[in-house]
């Protein structure tokens, strides 16, 4: 089997998980979204580690830019996770279809 039939395969399998989920997909991203402000400082400390890394390592300005962390942006993506949760569950619906000629 190819890495891209077993990334397909491992997609079926977590879209039957996803069907069957309900609610709990919700409860989850609040969940994540409480950890990431719950331990803001930890997250905040161990990015201090990786960017002090990537400047050893030689990574560009730009690309430690995009890695260095602030207080504001882990709780931009805490509300970006609570955003995602509010949105209606796409599983089970067709979002779009066609049929091709032959």
């Amino acid at each position: 089997m190819t890495t891209l039939e077993q990334m397909g395969a491992k997609a079926k399998e977590a879209s039957r998980f996803l069907m069957t989920a309900g609610s709990k997909k919700d409860i989850a991203l609040g969940a994540i979204a409480d950890a990431l402000c719950e331990n803001c400082e930890e997250i905040l400390a161990a990015n201090k580690i990786d960017l002090e890394n990537g400047e050893k390592s030689g990574l560009t300005a730009s690309l430690l830019d995009r890695l260095r962390l602030s207080e504001e942006r882990i709780n931009g993506m805490a509300d970006g996770v609570r955003q995602v949760a509010a949105l209606p569950d796409p599983v089970g619906r067709v979002l779009d279809g066609r049929t091709l000629a032959d």
